[in-house]
């Protein structure tokens, strides 16, 4: 399978400020959607797209490509962004996000949407299928990885750890789990809601190879998946520290842009910053 990697850290850069604008561009066409957890794995989702998956948009259900789950579904913006970007659809496509007739809707579809490998969007529910994928690549003696977001505020979720009982149980390294720890969910902290700190060692104690990194720093999500691809005999999981709204300085840090559309000005202003 052809992969176009891109190992050029100024035009990885270059493509996850892209991939933000469309973020942008999709959520407030849409006037609807979820910016802030979008933007804040916008950098993981350059990484993955253009350096690390084994993928190719023109054969997106070659059975030997890498998958990925974005469990925390309500962030499609950064899928539908990346995927665009990526050659999977136009990008002038984003602009039809939420719209009755698009098949860019609130949460990704596998059914409708090419590069899309499962349908998420209720909450705590992705990791068991990331591992059903994973299971079948052990069984079919497959070469493939698979690659599962979750958010921090969702793993609040009990399912999230009976996956991780599972994920380990059968051995699963060719599983990465990314936690997107922005550290806030749609009522404010997470340490106020339901703190589910620290996430390093909750997810040690379940087996997993544990990475922290910064989940901005372009190189460093470069080196965490070189290191996760090499692990073995246990699932890995990366902790990446971000912030929510990352790029966008009215958005950064602010629960209140968990889920909602920038107005005229707002707009504006975000795509000037981006530019």
């Amino acid at each position: 399978m052809k992969n176009k990697k891109v190992e050029n850290i100024d035009e990885l850069k270059q493509i996850a400020k892209n991939i933000r604008k469309g973020i942008i561009e999709a959520v407030y066409r849409g006037k609807s959607g979820h910016p802030g957890g979008s933007l804040s794995i916008a950098d993981i989702m350059t990484v993955l797209y253009f350096y690390e998956m084994n993928i190719n948009p023109e054969s997106s259900k070659d059975e030997n490509r890498d998958r990925l789950v974005l469990s925390k579904g309500h962030c499609a913006p950064a899928l539908y962004s990346s995927l665009a970007h990526r050659g999977f659809f136009d990008v002038e496509e984003l602009k039809n996000l939420r719209n009755i007739d698009s098949r860019l809707q609130g949460h990704p579809d596998m059914n409708k949407v090419p590069g899309v490998e499962m349908t998420t969007g209720s909450l705590g529910q992705g990791l068991s299928s990331a591992n059903g994928m994973a299971i079948a690549g052990k069984l079919d003696n497959k070469d493939y990885r698979v690659y599962c977001i979750l958010g921090d505020g969702e793993i609040e979720e009990g399912q999230i750890w009976e996956a991780a009982m599972a994920s380990n149980k059968y051995k699963l390294d060719n599983l990465c789990v990314i936690v997107d720890n922005n550290n806030l969910q749609i009522d404010g902290k997470i340490e106020d809601v339901m703190s589910s700190y620290p996430i390093d060692e909750k997810f040690k104690s379940f087996g997993f190879q544990i990475i922290n990194i910064d989940g901005h720093d372009i190189e460093e999500i470069m080196k965490a998946f070189d290191v996760a691809r090499n692990v073995k005999g246990k699932p890995t999981c990366i902790i990446a520290k971000t912030v929510k709204g990352k790029g966008v300085s009215f958005m950064e840090d602010k629960a209140e842009w968990h889920g909602k559309a920038p107005n005229d000005e707002q707009y504006e202003c975000a795509i000037r910053e981006l530019e």
